[in-house]
């Protein structure tokens, strides 16, 4: 029985070892996955410059604001269009 004891023990020591050896690899790689999001965040805030409002800016706002209200407009006029081709049914 001292054999099987033995067997059992190492099998326990091996297993112990992989798993130390995981837990390792497992803080190492969250750690490396930490400084790359961290990275990430910088080139990103980096990358998209906070917006100043200036009169040009302004400007295009209400160039928008007019251009909306000729689109919705047109699209009444369509709406208006359509309406008076629907009612206009010829019956022979």
């Amino acid at each position: 029985m001292s054999n099987r004891v033995e067997e059992l023990e190492a099998k326990v020591a091996e297993l112990q070892a992989a798993v130390d050896g995981l837990t390792e690899e497992l803080v190492e790689t969250r750690e490396r996955l930490r400084q790359l999001e961290s990275e990430r965040e910088v080139e990103v805030e980096t990358a998209s410059p906070t917006r100043r409002s200036t009169a040009g800016d302004e400007a295009d706002a209400e160039g928008d604001a007019e251009e909306a209200k000729v689109t919705e407009q047109e699209r009444a006029d369509d709406e208006e269009t359509s309406e008076s081709e629907d009612n206009d049914i010829i019956v022979a």
